[in-house]
């Protein structure tokens, strides 16, 4: 095993919940593996219990919780990672019985999505999820300063840090809510100006580490991180792509999705996946050789639907095609492309059917050109494909098929 500096050594924590089979928390607790990867942990220990419903008090359950407590300090574990969202009180007091630091899978993945943002926007956008999941378990974190309002001589100055702190962190919630107002305004800016220039927007969603971005590394040369780590990018990418019928589009690299991804994270980040509401189309890259492919793919058609995007044209890509052996595993998708971003297998095929699905979109249109508008035959010829011209002593008759928004920026000129 490859050790790395200052990494921590954690153990995960999961419950199986009536209706869910072991297999799935099984899956869901070596996800958690992966994320606790991803921000730096050694995993040595892993415990999965089967409840009717998390503890109240614990999340496990005072026995359970004992029974960590020992295996912690068995592997010497400094934190203890739960699968499930935690109340400030579970937190508390299982931070208690086990006596190390106790997270959940939430405040895993907004600790990776601090580490990844790198743009100014993303930084705006984690620190606002980040406070709001940190607001309601100020009194939990606060613990020693709460007790001091329990006796002669220390009532008083616990609670009122403790409102000091309140009243600063919504202060800072209501600033960061209108910088990211702001940027909202700038994006729609930007893609009014997008729209001005007829290239659709194309945006590759799919889980995380499902591959997006190599495809785009692998499509446009866009210098972006590539890694096996779940979440390596999270501001999104957009170069322009050429296809093989000489249409142009604009490929954006989307932040990836997750199972559980905490509401604080997808709320905050609605600025960044305003681009896939505004999508011409989508490829939804699935990890074939990932044995979670199925779940995965219906964790994402749910966020999209959520996000209002689910009724948008897309083309099902299965990616990592090199580490399939034998047959592929059944899944419901539609037609898909199978493909290797990595070696470049299957991206021919790709383009071409992203070619087809981008045609769909052009119109035929016949126009009328009095010889007073004959100015706009070049541009018919530059951004359409003009089939038949025809000179009569009035003007130009002109049958051409050409995007939907320079049909309607020619009509705006005849009128």
């Amino acid at each position: 095993m490859i050790y790395r500096e200052n990494e921590e050594s954690a153990v995960l924590v999961g419950i199986q919940l009536p209706g869910e089979g072991r297999e799935a928390a099984e899956e869901s607790v070596s996800e958690l593996e992966g994320l606790a990867y991803t921000a730096g942990a050694r995993v040595v220990g892993r415990v999965l219990q089967k409840k009717e419903r998390p503890d109240a008090a614990t999340f496990l359950g005072r026995g359970k919780a004992l029974e960590l407590a020992e295996l912690c300090g068995e592997v010497e574990a400094d934190i203890v990672i739960c699968d499930r969202e935690l109340s400030p009180a579970q937190a508390v007091n299982l931070e208690k019985v086990v006596g190390v630091r106790v997270i959940d899978r939430s405040r895993l993945i907004l600790d990776i999505f601090a580490c990844r943002a790198k743009t100014s926007e993303g930084k705006l956008q984690v620190e606002l999820a980040q406070l709001n999941y940190l607001l309601p378990r100020l009194t939990g974190i606060r613990t020693d300063l709460s007790r001091l309002g329990g006796g002669i001589g220390t009532r008083g100055p616990g609670e009122t840090k403790l409102e000091m702190d309140r009243r600063r962190i919504r202060k800072r919630i209501a600033e960061l809510k209108k910088d990211i107002e702001e940027v909202r305004k700038h994006r729609q800016i930007l893609r009014r100006g997008r729209k001005e220039v007829p290239f659709p927007l194309v945006s590759i969603v799919g889980y995380t580490n499902a591959g997006k971005s190599t495809l785009l590394k692998k499509l446009t040369g866009a210098d972006v991180l590539v890694e096996d780590k779940l979440f390596a990018t999270l501001d999104p990418t957009t170069r322009k792509v050429v296809l093989p019928n000489n249409q142009t589009v604009l490929l954006t690299d989307t932040v990836g999705f997750i199972s559980s991804l905490p509401h604080h994270l997808v709320a905050a980040f609605r600025a960044t996946l305003e681009e896939v509401m505004e999508s011409d189309l989508l490829l939804h890259m699935i990890d074939i050789s990932h044995p979670g492919a199925r779940s995965q793919a219906e964790t994402v058609k749910k966020v999209l639907e959520s996000l209002g995007a689910g009724h948008k044209p897309s083309i099902t890509v299965y990616n990592k095609s090199d580490r399939v052996r034998g047959d592929l595993p059944p899944l419901e998708e539609r037609d898909p492309v199978l493909i290797s971003a990595l070696t470049g297998g299957g991206l021919d095929e790709l383009l071409e059917r992203l070619a087809v699905a981008v045609e769909r979109r052009r119109v035929k249109k016949r126009y009328f050109l009095p010889f007073t508008k004959a100015g706009i035959l070049p541009l018919l010829f530059e951004k359409g494909l003009v089939m038949h011209q025809e000179h009569g002593p009035d003007g130009i008759t002109v049958e051409v098929e050409l995007e939907e928004i320079w049909a309607g920026r020619v009509e705006s000129e005849l009128k």
